[in-house]
Order: C-alpha cells, then sequence, then structure tokens
C-alpha cells in the first residue's frame, strides 16, 4: 500500500454524501468492475492507495455542514479490506460521523466489520446506520473462487444475524449474478432465504447478470481460464464484448427474487433501497418558539 494526501473526502452532496478512504482492493473478487481501466487506476490494483487525511477532511467537511446527512462508504473500495486492521481510517471515520450525529451506510463484503459493531450500533441509536452486504453464492465452494480474500458467504449471513441482533438495519447487494456459475434458482433461493431470516430489510439487483469492460473483462476471463476452462468462449460466442452480460435466465430469477422479497416484507426495487439508505430522519419533532 501507499499514502497519499487528498484534496477532498466527500463527494456527492443533495441529503447524500458517499466517502471512499481506500483506492483499490485486496479481496481478489474475479469479477471486480473496479479494476477497470475507466477508472484510471495509475499504480497496481491491489497497492492500495491510502488516503491519510482522510479523518482530517471529514472533521473538516462535517464542522461546517448545518444539516445532518447520510454518509455512504464502500461504493469502490470495502471499507473493512486487509489494511484496516493495521490503519484504522475507517473506524476513524465513524467516529467523527457519530460525533457530528451525522449517519452511515457502510458496504463491504467482509465481517471486519464486526470490530465496530458497538460504535455502529451507536450511530444507528443517535441517528441511522444501515450495514450492507453483498452476497453472490450460497456455495462456499463457489465462493472461494470468485472472493477468495474475504469471508465466505455463510460467515457474511452471521455478520447480518449479529446486525439484526444489535438492532442495525441491513441491505444485501445480490449482485452480479454471473453467467452459468451462480445463475441458477437454488443459489437465489438460498440467499433470499438467509437474508428473510436475518431480517435483511432489502435486496439490490439491477438484473441477474454481470457487467464486463476493459480491463475488467482481461482480468474475469484469465480466471474462468483458470478454473473453468472452456467457458470463456462461451462467453465471448454469446456476449461479445459487450457491456451489460445478461444471465440466459435474467428473466425469471428476477420473477423469483421479486416475489420472494414481496412475501416476505422486503424491498427489491433498488431505487426503494436507495431512498431508505439515504432518508435521515430529524433526531427530534421541532417544537413552537410560540
Amino acid at each position: 500500500m501507499h499514502f497519499v494526501d487528498a484534496k477532498s473526502i466527500l463527494t456527492g452532496g443533495r441529503g447524500y454524501y458517499g466517502m471512499n478512504i481506500y483506492r483499490g482492493c485486496t479481496h481478489g473478487c474475479i469479477y471486480c468492475d473496479s479494476r477497470s481501466t475507466c477508472y484510471h487506476f495509475t499504480h497496481p490494483f491491489e497497492d492500495i492507495e491510502v488516503k491519510q487525511n482522510a479523518s482530517i477532511l471529514l472533521e473538516k467537511a462535517l464542522r461546517s455542514k448545518r444539516q445532518r446527512y447520510m454518509i455512504g462508504t464502500g461504493s469502490m473500495s470495502d471499507p473493512y479490506m486487509h489494511c484496516e486492521e493495521q490503519l484504522g481510517l475507517t473506524k476513524q471515520c465513524l467516529e467523527i460521523i457519530h460525533r457530528y450525529g451525522f449517519g452511515a451506510a457502510v458496504q463491504t463484503k467482509s465481517d471486519r466489520i464486526l470490530r465496530d459493531i458497538d460504535l455502529l450500533a451507536e450511530i444507528n441509536k443517535d441517528a441511522k446506520c444501515v450495514v450492507q452486504m453483498t452476497l453472490t453464492t450460497y456455495d462456499d465452494d463457489l465462493c472461494a473462487i470468485l472472493e477468495p480474500n474475504v469471508c465466505n458467504t455463510k460467515r457474511r449471513i452471521e455478520v447480518l444475524e449479529i446486525m439484526r441482533e444489535r438492532g442495525i438495519p441491513t441491505i444485501v447487494w445480490m449482485t452480479p449474478i454471473l453467467p452459468f456459475l451462480n445463475d441458477t434458482e437454488e443459489n437465489i433461493l438460498n440467499i433470499l432465504k438467509a437474508c428473510a431470516k436475518a431480517g435483511v430489510k432489502g435486496i439490490i439487483d439491477f438484473g441477474m447478470g454481470m457487467t464486463l469492460r476493459e480491463g475488467d473483462r482481461e482480468y474475469y476471463y484469465a480466471a474462468l481460464d483458470r478454473w473453468f476452462p472452456g467457458l470463456k468462449e462461451n462467453y465471448i460466442h454469446r456476449y461479445g464484448n459487450a457491456y451489460e452480460v445478461p444471465s440466459p435466465h435474467n428473466r425469471e430469477l428476477v420473477a423469483l427474487m421479486r416475489r420472494f422479497c414481496e412475501d416476505h416484507g422486503m424491498m427489491s426495487d433498488p431505487e426503494d433501497c436507495f431512498r431508505y439508505m439515504r432518508d435521515l430522519p430529524e433526531p427530534y419533532p421541532q417544537l413552537s418558539l410560540f
């Protein structure tokens, strides 16, 4: 990893801000879109760029804001990668978010988030905290291939259950669903049943499939050649160089997911999930001065 002084830490606005403390990732997921060349990495993806002044920038930014907002982290780089154990920058930023009364929406694949569960519970008590967990395959043997350097699916489900016990709401990203690998009714149902049991608020899915573009495609195809010889040729024949790579079973699986979510009281529209994560209610009723 290497360290930089960033010029800013928050992006977005209008009621919701994003924050990425790290750039790059060590989880090794074979499908990672963040590897795409469009993100203009000037260093190896696994050589994590650390915004060493993240907490200073965040405190300065929050101190100047007159209205509280939800602050999301983890959209581009997981905030609980291996380096977080040593650096603790995510924890520092969450402490600042709590100190200034803001809310947090944290996206991860890692059980390292449990280190900060007391802090997350305090944020949720005083404002709002939503934990987002990515689940792609219920099969832990397949998970070890798709997402080799992070905890397996069963452990992530345990994290969701622990969050429920602490009263912290959760959202699951059930994406990507990889054609010919995890795009089966059995896989989708098993994930959904685990989510319902864990009290998940909603499922984010943009259609059963994945995206591939320059940089990401080459890395993914190399992994297919290693683990699933011959499958790359199926992708090339069916999809060519398309950016959107839908599962052949997309329509049936999406319908299955939506029916299940409706039957079990979980949101299945991504916009509903985003609206839920970005909504930070006022902590107290406004009292009239007269």
